[in-house]
C-alpha cells in the first residue's frame, strides 16, 4: 500500500508540480470573469439610480428593504467601484467582502424564493407549454425569426445559480487574494519586504 501511495505521489507531483508557476490564472480568470457582471448591474443601478431605490425599497412589487436610498447607493457604487478593483487586482480581498454581502442580500433578498436555477428547464413539460406558446403566438404576431436570431427563447427563472457562483467566485478571491503576477496586489505586495 505504502508503495503505491509513493508512486501516485510521484506521479502527482511529476504532472502537477510544476503548474504552480501557473496559479494566478484561476484569480485572474475569475476577477476577468466577475468585473463586467459587476460593472454592468452597478452601472445600470446608477443610471436609473431612483427608479433602483424604489424597487429596493417597495415591499409590494420590490424587495422591500429599510433604507432603501443608502443601500442602493451602497449596493451601485460597490459593483462599479468592485468591478474595477477587480480588473486591476486591487484590494482584491477587501473588495470580496462586500460583494459577498452584496451577494447574500442578493440570493436571500432577490432569489431565494425561486429555487435554484437561473433559467427554467425547458424540458419541463410545464416550461415546453409556456415556451411552445410563445413561440405560436411569436410566429404568429410577430418576427419570430428576428427575435431569436441571437438566440432561443427561454423562461427565466431567476434562481439563485448566479448569485451563489458568485459568491463562491468572491469567496475563492478572498483566499487566494488578485493572484500572482497578473495583479496589483503582487506587485504592491512585493515592495513591502517580508517581516517574518
Amino acid at each position: 500500500m505504502n508503495t503505491l501511495v509513493r508512486c501516485y505521489n510521484r506521479l502527482h507531483d511529476a504532472i502537477f508540480g510544476h503548474l504552480q508557476c501557473l496559479d494566478g490564472l484561476v484569480p485572474l480568470a475569475f476577477r476577468l470573469y466577475l468585473a463586467p457582471v459587476f460593472w454592468i448591474a452597478g452601472t445600470r443601478k446608477i443610471a436609473g439610480m431612483e427608479q433602483t431605490i424604489d424597487w429596493f425599497g417597495n415591499p409590494d412589487w420590490g424587495l422591500g428593504l429599510p433604507f432603501p436610498a443608502l443601500l442602493a447607493h451602497l449596493a451601485a457604487y460597490t459593483e462599479v467601484i468592485g468591478a474595477l478593483l477587480l480588473l486591476l487586482g486591487l484590494a482584491t480581498r477587501w473588495i470580496a467582502v462586500p460583494l459577498m454581502i452584496t451577494m447574500v442580500v442578493a440570493i436571500f433578498a432577490v432569489h431565494w424564493d425561486y429555487g435554484w436555477a437561473a433559467i427554467a428547464d425547458s424540458g419541463a413539460s410545464e416550461i415546453a407549454v409556456r415556451l411552445g406558446s410563445a413561440r405560436d403566438i411569436l410566429m404568429e404576431h410577430g418576427n419570430y425569426a428576428w427575435l431569436t436570431e441571437k438566440g432561443n427563447l427561454v423562461v427565466l427563472n431567476n434562481g439563485i445559480e448566479f448569485a451563489v457562483t458568485y459568491f463562491i467566485m468572491l469567496l475563492s478571491l478572498f483566499f487566494t487574494g488578485g493572484g500572482r503576477y497578473l495583479s496589483l496586489d503582487y506587485y504592491l505586495s512585493r515592495l513591502v519586504p517580508d517581516r517574518g
